[in-house]
């Protein structure tokens, strides 16, 4: 589609709820989805940003300060997967929900795995929709300059980051939640349905591998052996 059919970026606010309201960002070349996700992300008070392009979605999520991208992978620009790649590497904390035609298992894990925090496939109902950008704008319920600590391990709150002992290493919003989770139970396994449910927050697939994604991220960064797979129960932190 040509760059100048696609409107610029804009902000819809709810009138009284901005800017106090979440912010997002909307990337999607079609403008019937962007017009459909508007009238639900609006009414339900979010304040609501749009790109029409891939480019022009890049520019505003890495300039922007953004509670949640809503991102489609299929764009004639550029393809989402390298939006997500940049993002991991300049906004590390940016929440990313992919909303896309492709639902092969394949690129669902490879998303996971660039850093997005979840996946929604085309066609989709407002409702999912909603509920699952609730969830990812969920409050913790924690303060911001908590910092929780389990053996060697030390959880900041504020920085979305964790301390092994080697200094300090960001995760993401996902890899934090999932982390967190381990350490409420520490010394205990934690079945893989209990973290999908805690974690995720909604009914997500039991056969999903989103845990098993998340968790190698995980081991990739703060070393191998502080999670360890109790086989045919679950995960268990051992710091």
């Amino acid at each position: 589609m040509p760059m100048s059919r696609n409107p610029p970026a804009k902000t819809v606010p709810l009138p009284g709820s901005y800017p106090t309201a979440a912010r997002l960002l909307v990337v999607d070349d079609e403008p019937q989805i962007r017009e459909f996700i508007a009238r639900a992300l609006t009414a339900a008070g979010y304040a609501i940003d749009f790109a029409g392009s891939g480019k022009e979605g890049l520019s505003h999520a890495t300039a922007g300060d953004y509670d949640l991208v809503i991102l489609d992978l299929v764009m004639p620009d550029m393809d989402g997967r390298e939006i997500l790649t940049r993002l991991r590497h300049d906004r590390p904390d940016q929440a990313v929900l992919v909303l896309s035609c492709l639902a092969d298992v394949t690129t669902k894990v490879d998303c996971l795995e660039l850093g997005a925090q979840d996946y929604l496939t085309k066609p989709f109902s407002l409702a999912e929709l909603l509920a699952r950008v609730r969830v990812r704008l969920r409050d913790d319920g924690h303060p911001l300059n908590e910092v929780v600590k389990a053996g060697e391990l030390v959880l900041d709150f504020g920085r979305l980051e964790a301390n092994i002992g080697h200094g300090p290493v960001p995760l993401t919003r996902l890899e934090f939640l999932l982390l967190r989770e381990l350490i409420d139970h520490a010394g205990q396994s934690v079945p893989k349905g209990q973290l999908l449910a805690t974690v995720w927050g909604y009914d997500f697939d039991p056969g999903s591998n989103v845990v098993d994604v998340c968790i190698r991220r995980l081991r990739s960064k703060l070393g191998f052996d502080l999670i360890k797979t109790v086989r045919g129960e679950g995960y268990q932190l051992t710091a």
